[in-house]
């Protein structure tokens, strides 16, 4: 208790440069509270819009070598050439997740690429074709607006309420429910055209950051679209053009190219019981195996109570023999979700530099305090003091600048909360808007983010300490008379 009253006196009688150290611990303290609060916000309003409206609380995909959201590749470069493998052994896979306990909600999804063409607009789309079944059940961040949801087993096709006023502002025509989407995809050999029926407009409750392109459609015309991209063979790829350059002109349409399809018998005949033979070794249940229903991902919601990462570590030991993995909401969501990650990562490698700079400061202060207070030092320990009754001095007289600097930071910035949320201020950024879960910004007060902040302004002052304590307990009692 005595050293504890002792500090505080020492605190009060060296105001000056207290004050200095309480305000740039204040300040550090206030910019990570601040800086995190913003990407923590940004961070529960991706996880909010797309669990509740289109990923699900875990994805399963078909393992690759390739890390892949609902629509591609995560990776930028890959992406545009990237095919989302079928989902393999899909009957399988479901009677496992079946029999699992904590699931509210199971839905599956075949995801695509293609061009919409509406009274002379063309826009490229992400294709998003869902069990219906099951889909809106699942995802109730999804606003119907005017028609119906889509029906299982129908052909048709959705789209949100923002396509369809762009498409009203370049044509001056809203569109009407009934109305025939074109869709078209293209590749090295060829494209697709499907048309389909308006069936719907919706909107998502909270868009994020490309959702809005997205067109929810029947799995089938889906399959269509896609069905140019996939390799006839595990030989020849169709887009890869090399294998021509390399193949003798008359050994292209040799049959024998294509291993997957029936070869002429020696005699040259193709005959019914070659035929026959050839079905046998090729059964319906073996190329059903193979393609896993024609399926890209199997989505999942979990109750509130279930740990998405303890699910997820605990159902990919069961997929593994399946080639099947378990992935969270923010390897589905792909690159925008992985970024803000790295953008908190980013900020907070910048604050610790922030630190660095600021610990400096603060040691350079409390060295210069020191050597003002040597005699004093050298007294203390003339009348029996030992070094752990001075090193606790100057610990404590620390701490208690960082505690007050950690509440005085945090206090500023509840206050800041609070006035930038008083000024409404309108995000006109649909991207930042999207971020921070609406066009007015708003900013909470998180409490694990306000601790983290306190914490490590005490972290702070205790750090800076160890230096300027070492220092002191160097300070000879004979020397600080001298120099008194």
């Amino acid at each position: 208790m005595m050293v504890f009253f002792l500090a505080l006196r020492n605190i009060i009688k060296n105001k000056k440069n207290n004050t200095i150290i309480i305000l740039l611990i204040a300040i550090i303290c206030f910019i990570f509270f601040i800086g995190n609060s913003i990407i923590e916000k940004s961070n529960l309003g991706l996880h909010k819009a797309f669990i509740s409206s289109l990923t699900g609380d875990v994805a399963l995909q078909k393992k690759s070598d390739i890390n892949m959201n609902l629509f591609g590749a995560n990776a930028p470069v890959i992406d545009p050439f990237f095919i989302i493998p079928v989902f393999p052994a899909y009957d399988a896979v479901m009677d496992i997740i079946n029999s699992e306990n904590g699931i509210t909600g199971i839905t599956s999804q075949v995801s695509g690429k293609a061009f919409l063409d509406f009274l002379g607009v063309r826009e490229p789309v992400l294709l998003c074709g869902v069990d219906a079944q099951t889909y809106f059940e699942m995802f109730p961040g999804i606003i119907l607006e005017q028609g119906r949801f889509l029906q299982s087993g129908e052909y048709g096709a959705m789209i949100t309420l923002d396509r369809a006023q762009r498409i009203e502002r370049r044509t001056g025509i809203f569109p009407n429910i009934g109305d025939s989407l074109l869709f078209t995809s293209g590749g090295d050999y060829g494209f697709k055209i499907r048309e389909v029926p308006l069936t719907g407009i919706f909107s998502y409750q909270n868009p994020g950051l490309f959702m809005n392109e997205i067109v929810i459609i029947d799995p089938q015309t889906v399959r269509v679209l896609n069905s140019i991209q996939v390799a006839t063979s595990q030989d020849v790829n169709l887009n890869d053009d090399s294998w021509l350059f390399t193949s003798d002109i008359d050994d292209i349409f040799n049959m024998d190219t294509f291993d997957s399809q029936p070869s002429v018998s020696a005699e040259g005949e193709f005959s019914a019981d070659f035929l026959q033979s050839w079905l046998s070794e090729n059964t319906v249940d073996d190329i059903f195996d193979m393609t896993g229903g024609d399926w890209n991902f199997i989505l999942i919601n979990l109750e509130s109570n279930i740990s998405p990462s303890a699910f997820i570590n605990s159902i990919n030991k069961k997929l593994e023999p399946y080639g099947v993995i378990a992935v969270d909401w923010r390897i589905s969501v792909g690159i925008s979700a992985i970024l803000l990650l790295l953008i908190q990562v980013l900020f907070n490698a910048g604050i610790f530099l922030v630190c660095v700079a600021g610990v400096i400061t603060i040691i350079n202060i409390l060295l210069i305090y020191v050597f003002r207070r040597t005699r004093e030092i050298g007294t203390l320990r003339a009348i029996g003091a030992s070094d752990f009754y001075i090193s606790s001095l100057v610990l404590l007289e620390n701490i208690i600048l960082s505690v007050a600097a950690g509440i005085a930071g945090i206090l500023i910035g509840f206050i800041f909360i609070s006035i930038l949320n008083s000024l409404s201020l309108v995000i006109p950024n649909d991207l930042i808007a999207s971020l921070l879960g609406g066009h007015i910004l708003t900013l909470e007060f998180i409490p694990h983010i306000a601790i983290f902040s306190f914490l490590l302004a005490v972290l702070f002052g205790i750090i800076a300490s160890i230096y300027p304590i070492y220092i002191t307990l160097r300070i000879e009692p004979m020397e600080a008379v001298r120099q008194g």
